[in-house]
Order: structure tokens, then C-alpha cells, then sequence
């Protein structure tokens, strides 16, 4: 069994690395309502400007030069600003 301070360790670790949000592989957020990690979960709140993206097809997360750390293909109307609520969870899997 994997200790929960090591599983809050690697989500403070992906946080670190996790600097912006790539909306549909050309529209970028770096400012986060939400930034943190509680346990080994990492929560994510950003707004979508319904302004700049009318339907969003691809969520990925990137470091700061740009390297993937998630990809989330996904079918999202846009019609007024809306506010994402992402997670990523830090868990052991037993098989």
C-alpha cells in the first residue's frame, strides 16, 4: 500500500508542472480560479470565454513549454462563460 503523504506528493508534483489549459489545441488559459491540491486529488477551476470558444472538443493540460501532461477529448456547447471544474486523483491500483 502506498502512503497517502507519497500520493500528495505526486499530486503537488503534477501541480507544479501543470501551468496552462489548451482549449481545442489553439486557445490558451493560464489564469486558474482554482489551483490546488487536497489529499492526492488536484482541482482545476478556469472559465471558458464564450466570447473566444463557442464548443469545446479537446481539453489538454501543459507545462510551461508546452509539453502534454493530459488530453481530454470531450463535446462542450459554449454559450455563455463557463466555469470548468477539472481533477486529476493520485491513486493506487491493486490488480
Amino acid at each position: 500500500m502506498i502512503s497517502s503523504q507519497f500520493l500528495n506528493g505526486v499530486a503537488e508534483y503534477i501541480n507544479a508542472k501543470v501551468s496552462k489549459v489548451v482549449i481545442n489545441e489553439d486557445f490558451e488559459i493560464t489564469q486558474f480560479d482554482v489551483k490546488q491540491v487536497s489529499g492526492s486529488m488536484l482541482a482545476l477551476n478556469y472559465i471558458v470565454p464564450a466570447s473566444s470558444i463557442s464548443l469545446v472538443t479537446q481539453i489538454d493540460l501543459t507545462d510551461e513549454s508546452g509539453k502534454l501532461i493530459s488530453s481530454n477529448p470531450v463535446y462542450l456547447p459554449v454559450s455563455s462563460d463557463t466555469l470548468i471544474l477539472q481533477t486529476i486523483e493520485v491513486k493506487e491500483v491493486i490488480r
